[in-house]
């Protein structure tokens, strides 16, 4: 409900802390987007479809010039430009008509959890962190000490030659100020992802793993984590029916728990199927947001095999829309952790054991696809992908920090961790291959989580040396062995040496012990 706290500062009505119901009939009044058949909000992103990674900063100062690793990814700006653009930024704002304020949390430890003051100049936006963010048990209605605030006016745009940036587009982390702005950009996953960054550089300290994960727990409370990039499987295979969801994307792995970072799921929309993914379909309804999805002009019934705007469409839905969720958001220790790994060569297995080292290894390599267009530029169709800590985009501090992290984890865990292909068999990716199909990599999930390949029997692939089950039920055992699954042994022999070489090559900017490095594979 609106508050004694709405106010007008200069032509600008502060609307505070109102509710999803009332955040969708702003939104459709204000003409931000349409209702589709499914009462879920329906919204444009213009241009940019996606994340816009070449626009993202980070303030350097005296707290991060030393701590973070400062890349193409993570790129600096300074506290003087950064001031100037979000002053122009308020400026601007308030000179609209409105804009919508809310305050929300993020981490479901109590220990690690943070506010964040958010201010928005589109009502669907402040829905969705309403939907993505945690919302507080007990509404907050003004500042906190050591909160965040996040500032998102899409209409804004920037000056490269006078505000520093490459773009009219811009989103800058500013971790003494505990502040984000984001202008320029109508994707509203770069709010989601701008708070994740924040905890992926704050809990190291904290001796907690931040994760580009989702987690699951069975009704026996063995927890499972599901590690991978966008379109690998993440959201799909971790909204289980025999399962209890903790979350889809974002979590943290302390001494004693797993904690959710949000309150909502953020699923890619492409090519869905009730049939496929029921928990998914069923999620989209009053009141979730829809990105880019095309709906049919006469009926609005989405159309989710159509592409035409982005293959990177989207929904946000609160946490409540899956009947089977952890109501804390959070839960135990890890019994199992899966790397999801969509290989476009068809030469890695369905799925592999991992040893300790094993699985540093892989962790660092985050080998994998980028599939569909989630950052913009990338176009359309798969390539291949090395994503450190299968997220390099969202983690500001050097990769050690989180594989160090890792490995302490599992040791104090004795979780198991598996490699699991949910790319390509029978031949590489547009050379006659063919990529695994949802129930068949469920079946293989199921029998991790359910403890069944722990006790397996175990063969190793040459070369990879990675530990391969012979027998998983309700997989044709010819897969389990990606040379066997080929016709043209020849073939995948020279593209599994094409792949190795790309590791090799990948793996030489990670300074680590010789035993990890020693856990990849080997071209001799």
């Amino acid at each position: 409900m609106m508050t004694q706290d709405d106010k007008v500062t200069a032509k600008n009505k502060v609307y505070t802390n109102l509710s999803a119901s009332e955040l969708v009939n702003m939104a459709l009044s204000r003409k931000e987007g349409v209702l589709a058949a499914n009462q879920a909000f329906n919204a444009t992103t213009g241009p940019r479809t996606g994340r816009s990674p070449k626009d993202r900063f980070i303030v350097i100062d005296a707290v991060t010039e030393k701590t973070v690793d400062w890349n193409t990814i993570n790129q600096p700006i300074s506290p003087e430009k950064f001031n100037a653009l979000w002053q122009r930024a308020e400026r601007y704002l308030q000179q609209k008509d409105c804009s919508f304020l809310s305050y929300l949390q993020v981490g479901a430890d109590p220990r690690y959890t943070l506010t964040v003051k958010v201010t928005t100049e589109l009502a669907w936006h402040n829905l969705f962190t309403h939907n993505l963010f945690m919302r507080p048990e007990k509404p907050i209605t003004s500042d906190q000490a050591d909160q965040w605030t996040l500032l998102c006016v899409p209409s804004f745009k920037t000056d490269p030659t006078r505000d520093g940036v490459n773009s009219d587009a811009a989103i800058i982390l500013n971790f003494s100020q505990r502040k984000i702005l984001i202008c320029g950009t109508y994707y509203a996953g770069e709010m989601k992802k701008s708070m994740f960054s924040v905890l992926n550089f704050i809990l190291p300290e904290c001796e907690v793993l931040p994760m580009h994960c989702a987690a699951n727990v069975g009704k026996e409370g063995n927890t499972a984590l599901f590690f991978g990039l966008s379109g690998t499987g993440k959201t799909t295979l971790s909204a289980d029916p025999e399962r209890y969801l903790i979350g889809d994307d974002e979590h943290g792995w302390g001494a004693d728990t797993v904690f959710n970072f949000e309150g909502g799921c953020y699923a890619k929309c492409i090519d869905l199927s009730r049939e496929r993914e029921p928990v998914i379909w069923d999620a989209i309804r009053h009141p979730a947001i829809m990105e880019n999805v095309v709906l049919d002009p006469k009926t609005n019934e989405p159309n989710y095999a159509d592409s035409s705007l982005t293959e990177n469409t989207r929904a946000a839905y609160p946490r409540e829309h899956i009947p089977l969720r952890v109501a804390e958001n959070k839960a135990g220790q890890p019994t199992a952790v899966l790397f999801l790994t969509c290989d476009l060569y068809g030469v890695l297995p369905p799925v592999a054991r991992l040893t300790r080292e094993q699985a540093a290894y892989y962790f660092l390599s985050g080998y994998t696809a980028l599939v569909g267009s989630t950052e913009v530029g990338q176009g359309k169709g798969i390539k291949q992908t090395f994503s450190t800590c299968f997220g390099a985009p969202f983690f500001p501090r050097p990769a050690r920090v989180y594989a160090d992290l890792l490995m302490k984890r599992l040791d104090n865990s004795h979780a198991q961790v598996y490699l699991v292909n949910t790319g390509w068999t029978g031949g590489a990716y547009g050379e006659g291959g063919q990529r695994f199909s949802i129930p068949a990599t469920r079946s293989i999930v199921s029998a991790i989580v359910n403890g069944e390949l722990r006790h397996a029997q175990y063969e190793t692939l040459p070369v990879f040396n990675l530990a391969i089950p012979t027998d998983v039920p309700g997989i044709d055992k010819k897969v389990l062995n990606p040379r066997d699954a080929w016709a043209d042994k020849n073939a995948h022999d020279k593209f599994a040496k094409e792949l190795m070489g790309k590791f090799i090559e990948n793996f030489k900017k990670f300074d680590v012990s010789d035993v990890i490095r020693n856990a990849g594979p080997h071209l001799d």
